[in-house]
């Protein structure tokens, strides 16, 4: 036991010493949090609702240095934003993969929890593949693929870095949801793409379809045939939206969009970026037992 505890303790402490320093405490005129530096030229990561409607604050990191920074750019429906320090931070820190993590997986927790800088907390990914409802004025969205774990998380973690054992960053802790549950926005290649578009416009467009669904298994002889074991049923389709003018229905079972096979909300919200506004895309939809093709011409989503 001895050494299985000293074996813990080695891989917590060498992660503590490798993001630590990378990791500041952010001060805003209303409130604060924590933040990662992700990129050598002084780039931070944190959340969306850390930064709320600033635009400037002050970072703090574990050795007391201190940074003004503006707010390059915020997307509250990943609950993400990107940071620019005025002066020198220290380098980056190395982001990983989340896509690659396993329950039980070691992970750490570093922030600045009620304004502690510096602080580490560890335990283990608790769950995977988890959703975290979001809404920004009328837009509502589903944060994907969050992570769940029972490292300690408090006021001011957020917006402060999951590692893994390897020190790599693999979310951004972004939720107290109880007592030894916290959650945290993936680094994946879902989140990159959005951290790229807020560094180079400032904001995230998003496309519109209008549809309401749930996953729904394929019917055997559909499954058979197609190599697809599950589709998105609508449940509901917004009126006069461009998946209304297209013709879809609710009871669809949507089986691809953009030649792309979808099972769930988050199959098509990977898709709803900005390169397919106004552009016609292919949904293939089981309807009545028959495969239909409509187009669908996707709108800016708008809060």
């Amino acid at each position: 036991m001895d050494e299985a505890m000293d074996a813990y303790s080695r891989a917590v402490s060498t992660v503590a010493k490798t993001v630590t320093p990378h990791v500041a405490g952010v001060q805003l005129a209303r409130g604060s949090g924590s933040a990662v530096v992700f990129a050598d030229d002084g780039l931070l990561l944190t959340n969306a609702h850390v930064v709320a409607d600033h635009r400037r604050g002050v970072a703090t990191f574990a050795d007391g240095s201190e940074v003004s920074f503006d707010v390059v750019g915020a997307d509250p429906l990943s609950d993400l934003a990107v940071l620019r320090a005025r002066g020198e931070t220290p380098s980056a820190a190395t982001l990983g993969d989340a896509d690659r993590l396993v329950v039980g997986q070691l992970v750490v927790a570093i922030g600045s929890p009620l304004g502690f800088s510096g602080t580490v907390t560890a335990g283990v990914v608790s769950a995977l593949g988890r959703a975290l409802p979001v809404r920004h004025g009328r837009a509502g969205r589903v944060i994907e693929d969050v992570i769940q774990t029972d490292a300690a998380l408090n006021p001011g973690n957020s917006g402060g870095a999951l590692a893994d054992s390897a020190g790599r960053v693999v979310g951004v802790n972004t939720a107290v949801a109880g007592v030894g549950l916290g959650l945290a926005v993936p680094i994946n290649a879902t989140t990159r793409r959005i951290i790229d578009t807020l560094v180079v416009e400032g904001r995230v467009r998003r496309a519109y379809l209008g549809v309401v669904g749930v996953p729904a298994p394929l019917p055997d002889d559909v499954a058979e045939r197609t190599g697809q074991a599950a589709g998105l049923r609508v449940h509901e389709v917004v009126s006069g939206g461009p998946a209304d003018r297209a013709g879809l229905r609710a009871g669809d079972l949507v089986l691809t969009v953009g030649r792309t096979r979808v099972s769930d909300a988050q199959g098509i919200q990977r898709q709803l970026f900005a390169e397919v506004i106004g552009t016609a895309l292919p949904i293939t939809v089981l309807r009545n037992g028959a495969m239909v093709d409509v187009y669908a011409t996707p709108a800016e989503l708008v809060g």
